[in-house]
């Protein structure tokens, strides 16, 4: 059944590649959208059959596949995976929608697109190190097609150090997957959280080092961050929705898969240091975002502050700042593709994303109030307030995180207000005021008139809107998936966690009853001590 999920999405492009004769640009995105609908209604079925106590692989499938080389098409859904690719499904098909009609060389277009929603659902579903890598690099074409052909003026520029970075990073993870099945004397690549039990700290710390620096190039983290606004800026906005939204997340979600969950030891030794490279992500993203007058750059940047809070909440590893990784990849993963979309509709609407050139169009007569709108939600989304998912990831990652690394814990916060800093610039200069396009030294035009925000913009941003604020109201509709795979992925760590907790248990009791996460008979945790101290050691029933 898992199969399905790559192979639907093939099959989709399969078919637009023998359609006969011209196809027309309609055409391919309704065969697209189905297949992409499919993919979604699939896992809402495995997702109403998964059984949540049950922290390990579900649905698994295996079938040898290279044996000498220890390769097998083995897949396997977790809670780590679930809403991973969940939201891969969504956002591709939200791109697919946004596409524009009089896109040129129609076929090849989509079909990449929906090799790129395969790629990645194998890659999240591969239980398996080579054939995670096989599915990992198999994006990697597609999405330089896509932005070397329907990118902006600099797009061949972008795409190309968009493959040399990726490829880089490719190479690295694979000399690392190489290095510990064949260090640890293994014969098969399947995952195996006791992989590297046997072998000396220095080598499990070389093996970290480099699935680190491999997986942080594609998060991507400082100073390996330099690919992504190039790439972003020259990317179409469906391209970069998918990008933000879901491919930024194969380097995270490779991070805790496999750096967490394969090599304890060495993560122990390395988790202050993983800390501090947090920091640093986090605050040199959100001070570049400020110093930005590209709106599509500006978001570009906050990606790469955003991503650090996964790496602070895994360097942690309580069960909390675990959940938190989860919960902050989903919601980074809608945010972003909230704040893309909009920008991409701004740009498609004036012409520019040059924030000292756009003035007011919050007017809500001639003007885009629509967009102006939704901008406001979305910044208010990724700036953390209260009642929507950006604040419950943030809360999650810094409640979970403060009592092992409380300095690198309270650095980060400083980003997220930040945050606040230079989305309410791009608020304050592109909404606010007198409706221009033009530069403030240059009188306003009185005439402008903005074309109205199609249904084809509008229904996307509302729905990423709604999921958006259910996410930050029903926080327990989200973090239920991931609660007990995230537990297993901390029993490794809770003597770390204990040597480590610089307050006890007790100073902060009163956590425990916000209810974050809604305690059901299905998940004990929620109603654990788990809350109220990140620090607790808890066994699965």
């Amino acid at each position: 059944m898992l199969s399905a999920l790559i192979l639907i999405p093939l099959v989709a492009a399969l078919v637009l590649i023998l359609w006969p004769g011209k196809l027309e640009a309609q055409t391919a995105k309704v065969v697209s959208g189905i297949g992409l609908a499919l993919t979604l209604a699939l896992i809402g079925f495995l997702a109403s059959r998964f059984e949540l106590a049950t922290p390990g692989f579900q649905f698994e499938e295996l079938l040898p596949w290279v044996e000498p080389l220890g390769l097998s098409y083995r897949l396997g859904l977790d809670g780590l995976s679930l809403p991973l690719l969940a939201v891969n499904s969504l956002l591709s098909l939200v791109a697919i929608y946004i596409s524009e009609p009089t896109l040129h060389r129609t076929r090849l277009y989509y079909v990449l697109l929906l090799v790129i929603n395969s790629a990645v659902a194998g890659a999240f579903l591969a239980a398996n190190l080579l054939l995670f890598f096989i599915f990992y690099e198999l994006e990697l074409i597609p999405l330089y097609l896509l932005i070397a052909i329907w990118g902006g003026s600099r797009r061949g520029y972008a795409a190309t150090k968009f493959l040399i970075y990726t490829a880089l990073s490719g190479v690295l993870i694979l000399g690392a997957f190489l290095g510990l099945v064949w260090l640890s004397g293994n014969t098969s690549f399947d995952y195996d959280s006791g992989l590297a039990t046997a072998l000396p700290l220095a080598q499990q710390v070389s093996l970290l080092v480099a699935l680190l620096i491999g997986f942080g190039i594609k998060v991507p983290l400082f100073p390996f961050h330099t690919w992504l606004p190039d790439a972003h800026v020259e990317a179409s906005t469906p391209v970069s929705v998918l990008l933000a939204g879901v491919l930024l997340k194969l380097g995270t979600y490779g991070v805790v898969r496999f750096g967490m969950g394969l090599l304890p030891d060495a993560w122990m030794a390395l988790a202050p240091w993983m800390a501090t490279w947090a920091v640093i992500s986090v605050l040199y993203g959100s001070l570049a975002a400020i110093a930005q007058t590209d709106m599509k750059k500006m978001v570009a940047y906050s990606s790469i502050g955003h991503m650090g809070y996964v790496l602070l909440a895994a360097a942690a590893s309580t069960p909390v700042s675990i959940v938190a990784t989860v919960f902050q990849m989903i919601s980074h993963g809608l945010i972003s593709a909230l704040l893309f979309l909009l920008v991409g509709v701004v740009y498609k609407a004036t012409g520019t994303r040059d924030m000292t050139v756009l003035r007011g169009l919050l007017n809500p007569e001639r003007g885009l109030p629509f967009v102006g709108s939704m901008m406001i939600l979305g910044v208010m989304a990724s700036a953390g307030i209260p009642g929507m998912v950006g604040f419950i990831s943030e809360f999650l990652v810094f409640r979970g995180s403060f009592l092992i690394f409380p300095v690198q814990t309270l650095l980060c916060m400083v980003g997220s207000g930040l945050t606040a800093v230079y989305f309410l610039l791009l608020v304050n200069r592109v909404f606010f005021g007198r409706l221009a396009i033009a530069p403030p030294t240059i009188a306003p035009q009185l005439d402008i008139d903005l074309p109205s925000v199609t249904w084809r913009d509008r229904a996307p941003a509302l729905g990423l809107a709604m999921l958006i604020i259910a996410f930050g109201l029903q926080p327990n509709w989200l973090a239920r998936w991931s609660e007990h795979t995230t537990l297993v992925l901390h029993q490794p760590y809770q003597g770390f966690v204990q040597a480590r907790t610089r307050f006890a248990p007790t100073a902060l009791p009163a956590v425990a009853d916000t209810r974050l996460v809604n305690p059901t008979p299905a998940l004990p945790i929620s109603a654990s001590p788990v809350f109220a101290d990140p620090s607790a050691e808890i066994s699965l029933p």
